[in-house]
């Protein structure tokens, strides 16, 4: 599916989460731009656990590419390594730009943004 110029990412996820998983993808946007204010200030101790708290929620909500990620940006963390993190991190925020969810129940993707899913 093309949008404005980029594709789609589409993840089914169950339809039991599909009251709480809005909620998430919101808090993970936020992550993002906390992990962007600790790369600024070079506190890779904060910026790994939150990675790591990445990596262990993801796959929880059908995301297991979120999980990815995270695992990739605690490494990263652990090695100080500001490139591999500014990356990671632009990787994470669009994909989650870029994420349409589908409902295990529903045939059409609907676009997230992390508000609300119909």
């Amino acid at each position: 599916m093309e949008n404005d110029g980029w594709k789609s990412i589409v993840v089914s996820i169950d339809p039991d989460l599909r009251d709480i998983v809005p909620a998430y993808l919101k808090n993970k946007r936020l992550d993002v731009e906390i992990i962007r204010t600790l790369l600024k200030e070079e506190d890779f101790e904060t910026l790994r656990d939150l990675a790591h708290n990445i990596k262990g929620s993801g796959g929880g909500y059908g995301f297991d590419r979120i999980t990815e990620l995270g695992g990739a940006l605690e490494q990263a963390a652990e090695a100080e390594d500001i490139s591999a993190l500014d990356i990671l991190t632009e990787t994470l925020a669009d994909y989650l730009d870029k994420l349409s969810i589908v409902c295990g129940c529903l045939h059409q993707p609907q676009k997230n943004q992390g508000m609300e899913m119909n």
